[in-house]
């Protein structure tokens, strides 16, 4: 239930970093390109962001709980919807509505999982 709302955090906030291209999480060490964000944190942790057009795809490894995730955004304007799964095969599904510098975001897991959380690009979620 906690890697669910760990991972849509983390998807959140990589989805704010995107959008920023400057603000990349303090901790990590990263590496970019113009359509790829790869970091590693100072846990272990590793993700990458890939933008295809307004397709924007998510993968990463999370030491904590050793498995491998990956998850799917479709942008519609300031409205992304994703999809995700885990190597445990939990999966999820949820929104992002972008308003200023503020996205609001909804999810739901197999887990059973549920949030509401807002994330801002100046104080983070």
């Amino acid at each position: 239930m906690r890697n669910a709302l760990k991972l849509a955090l983390t998807s959140a906030a990589l989805l704010v970093a995107v959008d920023a291209w400057g603000q990349i999480p303090t901790l990590a060490t990263c590496t970019r390109s113009a359509n790829l964000l790869a970091c590693v944190d100072a846990d272990g942790n590793a993700y990458s962001v890939n933008t295809a057009g307004s397709t924007i795809y998510l993968r990463g490894f999370e030491v904590v709980g050793k498995r491998y995730w990956a998850q799917t955004n479709s942008r519609y304007g300031q409205l992304t919807f994703f999809t995700g799964i885990a190597s445990d095969g939990e999966t999820w599904v949820g929104y992002n509505r972008r308003v200023g510098w503020t996205t609001v975001n909804r999810f739901s897991s197999s887990g059973g999982s549920s949030a509401r959380f807002t994330c801002s690009r100046v104080a983070g979620c």
